[in-house]
This record gives structure tokens, sequence and C-alpha cells, in this order.
């Protein structure tokens, strides 16, 4: 069976990556069960053009281009399939959160609209870890309870968890909320797979030498330009050690940061070779994009991107800035992959181990504040 797939807000293609990989067949019936692009929508000429450069190069008009307000959400193909990461910047940990009061917060209703017209059998929304304290919890509340209404067959039976794709053989430490929906009248229900990666579990963390060193960038790789940096940046990382920030005691105090305010943990954070990186970012400034853990210099895109599991021959298009943005705001392929296998799993009948999920959702689609909710 293949299920035909729209995307909003579809960035580089992470996600789309890992439905265009994933792959599920029947042990019994032999049935296999597979994921074709089929629209999808940004309003980021560069994001744009990396997606139909990777994943759908032969039919570049299915990537419509422009503002999510302005797309004919009535007009698209049919889809049986949907995913989403609407924009997080509202959400972030880091900055304001103005959730629904901001530009992009209210952008998660224009999912609802293709929800509620192209009735998929399944999607999948992504957001960041700062969606749940959003306008005090009342913006995740009003989100899922709109998702778990949508459509003309019942509604989406929803499973919301807060992955860490670390636990997932990522070689990073990233915390997304992701909600799979299953339209109720197919009466089956999405189960977070289980980790499989870290302490006590089947598999090590992948640690960013894993993902660095065990495979070697050679000089020419797309997307690999290697900072140049001013010599008092040189001589300021060289006092960083491994794993620690602009914050060490160490350095002398001629080289030190005047900061005032809070200290962002991030800023000219070197990596830990051995543990999994801390998160990728898609913008910032001085400071702020990541370090080697023994070279004095930032890290280049394609470093960057494979931290975030994109394979060396995804390339991506735009000016560095722009590369920057589309890796920091990816979702990881290997981790969506995973995601969307045991989506697959899940309507094929086939099991898989599983845990319980973050949230009770029935506790929390009849509770009118985040604060009450019963935690599992």
């Amino acid at each position: 069976m293949i299920f035909k797939k729209g995307e909003l807000f579809n960035g580089p293609g992470g996600f789309a990556w890992g439905a265009k990989h994933a792959k599920v067949k029947h042990p019994v019936t032999n049935e296999e069960f597979t994921i074709e692009h089929t629209w999808s929508n940004d309003y980021c000429d560069s994001a744009c053009d990396t997606y139909i450069h990777n994943i759908c190069p032969d039919r570049p008009d299915t990537v419509h281009r422009g503002d999510v307000r302005s797309l004919k959400i009535n007009e698209l193909d049919k889809i049986d399939a949907f995913i989403y990461g609407f924009p997080c910047n509202d959400f972030s940990l880091v900055g304001e959160k103005k959730g629904f009061d901001g530009t992009f917060g209210p952008l998660y209703s224009y999912g609802i609209q293709v929800l509620n017209h192209h009735n998929p059998k399944w999607f999948i929304a992504e957001n960041v870890g700062g969606l749940q304290s959003a306008n005090d919890g009342k913006a995740f509340i009003k989100i899922l309870t709109e998702m778990s209404e949508a459509g003309e067959f019942g509604g989406y039976r929803l499973t919301p968890h807060l992955y860490n794709f670390a636990d997932y053989g990522v070689p990073q430490s990233r915390q997304r909320i992701l909600i799979v929906g299953i339209r109720k009248d197919l009466n089956k229900e999405f189960k977070v797979p289980a980790p499989t990666h870290g302490p006590g579990r089947e598999f090590p963390y992948e640690t960013a030498f894993d993902a660095l060193m065990k495979d070697p960038l050679v000089a020419d790789a797309p997307n690999h330009y290697i900072p140049v940096h001013k010599p008092r940046v040189v001589e300021f990382l060289k006092h960083i050690p491994e794993g620690q920030n602009a914050w060490y005691e160490g350095i002398p105090e001629e080289l030190r940061l005047k900061v005032k305010g809070a200290r962002m943990s991030q800023i000219y954070r070197r990596l830990d070779r051995n543990s999994p990186s801390y998160t990728v970012t898609g913008s910032g400034g001085g400071g702020t994009h990541m370090y080697h853990w023994e070279e004095p210099r930032a890290l280049s895109n394609r470093e960057r991107a494979r931290l975030q599991t994109f394979p060396d021959d995804f390339v991506f298009k735009g000016t560095k800035e722009k590369v920057r943005q589309q890796v920091g705001m990816a979702v990881p392929p290997k981790g969506a992959k995973i995601i969307l296998e045991a989506v697959l799993k899940t309507y094929a009948g086939i099991d898989y181990d599983h845990i319980p999920s973050k949230w009770n959702i029935d506790e929390m689609l009849q509770k009118p504040n985040m604060e009450e909710l019963v935690l599992l």
C-alpha cells in the first residue's frame, strides 16, 4: 500500500527523506507499506530548492512556494497522509515565547484546514518542547482539541509525545513534540516506539565523534565550508575545554566576554566527543554556530548536517546562512524514518516495542489547564 503524502512547512526535507526511505513489509502477507510525495509547501525559496533537489527532482511543480496563507488547500491533490512541522518561533523555549500572540503561532491552523478538507488516514505534526507551556499551556490543549475533532470521519486518535532523538540513534540531544494522529474510523492507535539508544538499552548513544570522525568528511563534500575566525576568537576557543562554553573559569580575563544578563549555555560551547551533541539550531549570532571539541573553530554546515543525520549526498541549496537555517530547523531524517515506520507498522497491524506516551490524551482533552494534567 502506498500512502500519498502532503506536507506544509516542508523545510529542506528531513521528514520527507525519512518518508521516502520508510518501508514496512507484512511478515505474513508480504504486503509492502510505503509513502510517496504528492505535494508540499514552504515560503523559503532556498528550502524549496533543497527539497526539490533531494526529494522530487522530477516533479518540481509539486512543491508550492509561498506563504501558506495564500495556498489554495482545497485545490491540492488528494492525499492519504499528512506531515507538518508548523513554525516553532513563537513556541520556542529560547526567545519571547509569544505562542498564539505571535506571528507564527496561529499557522498551525492551516494544518487543521488540510485535515478538514483532505481527511488523510494519518498525520504527524511536529513542534518544539516549548509548545507545551505556551500561553500557560492553553495553546497545546487548543491545538490538540482541534486536531482530535478534525475531518469528516469522527476525528483523530492522537498520541502526543516529547521525543529526544538521541534515544533513537541520532548523535544529538534534540527534544521535539510529535503528535501522531490516526483517523478514528480506522480503529488503530499509534504507540510511541521504544527508545533504542542510551544507558541500559540495546545500543549506546551515537556520539559527536561517531558522526564526524568514524567516516571523515572529504574536503570537497557539499556544504562543507570550514569557517575562518579572527585570531582573537581562535585564541578564545583554545582556552575552552571540550564540553565547556564561553563562561569557563579558566579563560584568561582579557579574553572573557563582557555580557550582562543571562548567560546562555550554548555560547561558544564546544562539543564533547564522547556524547551526543547539543541541539543544532538554525539561527543566532556570534558564539551560536557549534564548536569542534579539538579544532578551535565552528562546525561547517555539512558537519551540522551529519549531527542531524542527513546523508552526505543530501545537498543543501542557498547561501551559507540559508543552509545553516535549513539544517537547524529540520527534523533529523533518521529519527523521522523510525517514527514513520512505526506509523506504517501501526497501519499494517504489526507489533513493535513501545512505551507509554508522555501525556494521557484522554485526560488532556478534558482538562482546561495544562498544569492540571497527569503525566505518565
